[in-house]
């Protein structure tokens, strides 16, 4: 599925906005949800990143090392996600180039 030039537009006005998702979809009149998923097709398709975005890897600690640390915490703006040490590195990789 090709991503419409109308969301293509949308995407990089957001990133250009310096607003979170959820504000500009309010201010546009968008769902949110449909939003997400456009701006996952968007960037599976090779277009142009986010501007700003530095690229990471994620590594699984050893299992020892696990017990030791608390939850993984995400801050984004006014945005938090929490989640356990044990998460997936690959879950949380995709998570967080679908969040943009």
């Amino acid at each position: 599925m090709a991503i419409t030039e109308r969301w293509k537009q949308h995407i990089e006005d957001w990133q250009a906005s310096g607003l979170s998702q959820a504000e500009y979809c309010r201010r546009h009149g968008l769902n949110a949800n449909t939003f997400s998923g456009r701006l996952c097709l968007y960037r599976s398709q090779g277009l142009p990143p986010q501007p700003g975005l530095i690229p990471i890897q994620v590594q699984p600690l050893p299992k020892a090392a696990e017990a030791a640390l608390g939850p993984i915490v995400l801050w984004h703006r006014d945005q938090r996600l929490e989640f356990p040490s044990a998460v997936s590195p690959r879950w949380l990789a995709e998570l967080l180039q679908c969040l943009g």
